[in-house]
């Protein structure tokens, strides 16, 4: 099954670097400089979920697994990327580890209370938001010089450093989002709104992290129960706002999963199949080849 690993296993084996402070939330914050983690690097290495949100400057060489996507970085290439609690994602580096960089890891109760938004609410968070972000030498610049105020500021005497330390990881995530095409505000209308509860939907049913775990929703017909309306009502505005069917729509994801579970996992394929809810192997792999146009046993050998 897809791990999940806990910042307790860091800290288990590192009983020096505990964190003395208790914030006032019960949440958990701490920033590090990368060279602390590449010293042991097998904890952070893995393909796995983790139990904590985090926050991550860069510079390459390394690459990032993350669900399906993969980002690469040239030797000295900066890069600001987010990954959350639910997508599984690891980090290969090369040998000699000379990544160099910062992150900041958190939990959701170190976000204050009387704030509304929680970091699942937050789009680099989000798992159809982009969370990779390239950076310029100045915009890497300035990031660095915020991480290096997290690290100055987190164990200082001052009292309400928990706040300031909220500051410096707002102001890194807004810094992000300014990176991103801002998307022209408009009028929600029915179809649209169809759209994303549809989305939202889809996403719901992702990832798959236990091989005892089966997708609960395969079909159209399934969403449009969900959905409240008409089969062929949500084909119509799918096709409409995307260019594609609901099935494609369907199949293309269900696919995007199961190469993950193939690359990532040991499971076996006739497991894998069942999972994302095929009762038959050679019915998931003449999908799996549709749309991937490969089988599901040539990917896994590659």
């Amino acid at each position: 099954m897809v791990q999940q690993q806990k910042l307790a296993d860091y800290y288990a084996h590192h009983p020096a670097q505990t964190p003395a402070a208790t914030w006032p939330s019960g949440g958990h914050f701490r920033a590090w400089r990368l060279e602390d983690f590449l010293a042991d690097f097998e904890l952070m290495g893995v393909y796995s979920r983790k139990d904590f949100f985090k926050v991550t400057l860069s510079s390459g060489p390394s690459t990032y697994h993350y669900a399906h996507q993969h980002l690469a970085l040239a030797p000295e290439e900066p890069a600001l990327v987010f990954t959350n609690t639910q997508i599984p994602y690891s980090w290969e580096l090369p040998a000699g580890n000379t990544c160099q960089g910062y992150c900041c890891v958190f939990t959701e109760e170190f976000v204050p209370t009387r704030t509304s938004a929680r970091p699942a609410d937050w789009p680099v968070f989000a798992p159809d938001r982009p969370s990779f972000f390239r950076l310029a030498p100045d915009q890497h610049a300035g990031f660095a010089r915020l991480f290096e105020q997290m690290l100055a500021e987190q164990d200082s005497d001052y009292p309400a450093k928990d706040e300031l330390l909220y500051h410096y990881l707002m102001t890194c995530i807004h810094g992000a989002l300014k990176l991103a095409p801002i998307e022209q505000p408009h009028v929600s209308r029915g179809p649209e709104r169809l759209v994303a509860a549809f989305h939202a939907l889809l996403a719901r049913q992702y990832p798959i992290v236990t091989p005892a775990r089966r997708l609960v929703l395969r079909t159209p017909a399934d969403f449009a129960d969900q959905l409240a309306v008409h089969v062929n009502y949500l084909n119509r505005v799918l096709k409409a706002a995307t260019g594609k069917s609901t099935s494609q729509l369907l199949a293309e994801r269900l696919v995007q999963e199961a190469r993950t579970l193939l690359q990532h996992t040991d499971w076996p394929i006739s497991r894998i199949s069942y999972c994302v809810g095929f009762d038959e192997p050679t019915h998931f792999a003449q999908l799996f080849r549709k749309i991937a146009g490969c089988t599901p046993s040539s990917l896994r050998s590659v």
